[in-house]
């Protein structure tokens, strides 16, 4: 019989559910959609490493209260004190979700990922790295954060940059937003099920005493299928994304997007052209950038590139973008930042460059991730 316990006396932030082999860990703070606080983060990475080390576990699943797997960190708090300027608060807790997202990368047991829901930003850092990616019809993914002035992080260089084509850059940079069907389509999921047959898929999940991959996905696929995709689906347009986000710079692939439009009506085009525009140009020539590195580098490395970026932009020091993102979606809502810079042109490559250096400050060190030896596929490259 499964049994749900709390962990160390704390809140019910994290639910723990104790299953024969298989340990069940359940987001829970489904008026926040589950976002990521602090104590979630450092609750999920201490339960990591303990089932990890402990010989009866022999499965993870991780899965969502509500209707969201989880949509991000909760970021709030972060941005508060980074206008305060205290950076740092920010900075150490992006170290921890980031040394959560790498021990996930590398983790030595299947974790199953029931994605139910909302699955963005910090939540597809805590999900996408592991080994299989459940997605339904309630699936929604996105990587919201050129539209907020910020950058894909939580080791998205990595996985969006390992997507089939260039759909990894189209992702990245418009924050368009991915159903379950475009999500096992692209890669971002593994298998599909629908969501009424899920309890039927954690009970003979449960029953398994097997770490074995193939065992495992032989189960899950028992319960999947191929969904139909909707005529509005990216993957209807893999021909026009490969042509245009196969481009060099932002520039150009803005070109020949319109180059595009030009050719035939298409609403699917307008719309991918208007993210673009209204994204923070600085955010979106990071991300290109990003993206296209990582298909290099290793996890760790994304890792530790992305903490660079995101401590310049919590000091705010070259660019306030992110703040004003942040405020207008989430704080103020009026949906109308004004980034500075404001055009794509007033950004040169030597900007950019800057965001990629390390931190001046004697205080403050880069991201060390923990030793870890079940390493992934690319993550020996060097920074």
């Amino acid at each position: 019989m499964a049994q749900t316990f709390y962990n160390n006396g704390r809140t019910d932030q994290i639910l723990v559910e104790e299953t024969g082999s298989v340990r069940t860990f359940i987001l829970n703070r489904p008026k926040k959609l589950n976002a990521l606080s602090l104590q979630m983060i450092s609750q999920l990475t201490e339960l990591f490493y303990a089932s990890e080390e402990d010989s009866n576990v022999k499965m993870i699943i991780l899965k969502g209260h509500g209707r969201a797997f989880c949509a991000g960190g909760d970021v709030s708090p972060i941005f508060h004190n980074a206008r305060q300027g205290n950076w740092k608060f920010g900075a150490n807790f992006l170290q921890k979700e980031y040394t959560l997202n790498y021990v996930m990368a590398t983790y030595s047991k299947p974790q199953v990922s029931i994605l139910n829901g909302i699955v963005m930003g910090g939540g597809a850092g805590a999900s996408i790295h592991g080994r299989f990616r459940v997605a339904t019809e309630k699936s929604v993914f996105a990587m919201p954060e050129t539209a907020m002035g910020y950058f894909p992080d939580v080791g998205a260089s990595y996985f969006l940059s390992r997507l089939p084509g260039f759909v990894g850059e189209y992702a990245g940079l418009t924050s368009s937003r991915l159903d379950g069907a475009d999500m096992l389509a692209s890669g971002l999921a593994t298998h599909f099920v629908s969501s009424d047959k899920l309890p039927l898929l954690e009970q003979a999940l449960v029953k398994v005493d097997t770490s074995d991959p193939d065992a495992i996905s032989a189960i899950i696929s028992h319960f999947s299928h191929i969904p139909k995709l909707k005529e509005e689906s990216h993957y209807h347009r893999m021909k026009i994304i490969n042509r245009c986000f196969s481009r060099g710079t932002i520039e150009e692939i803005i070109f020949t997007l319109e180059s595009e439009a030009l050719d035939k009506k298409d609403n699917w085009i307008s719309s991918t052209i208007q993210l673009l525009k209204k994204a923070s140009p600085t955010s979106l020539k990071i991300s290109l950038r990003l993206i296209r590195e990582g298909r290099l580098q290793g996890v760790g490395s994304c890792l530790v590139r992305e903490s660079r970026i995101a401590y310049h932009m919590l000091r705010g020091e070259f660019t306030k973008d992110c703040f004003e993102g942040f405020g207008a979606i989430l704080i103020d809502k009026d949906r109308n930042p004004k980034w500075e810079p404001s055009s794509l042109e007033l950004i040169s490559d030597d900007d950019v460059d800057r965001y990629f250096s390390k931190i001046d400050d004697e205080d403050w060190e880069d991201l060390k991730l923990p030793p870890r030896s079940n390493l992934p596929p690319y993550a020996i490259a060097k920074l």
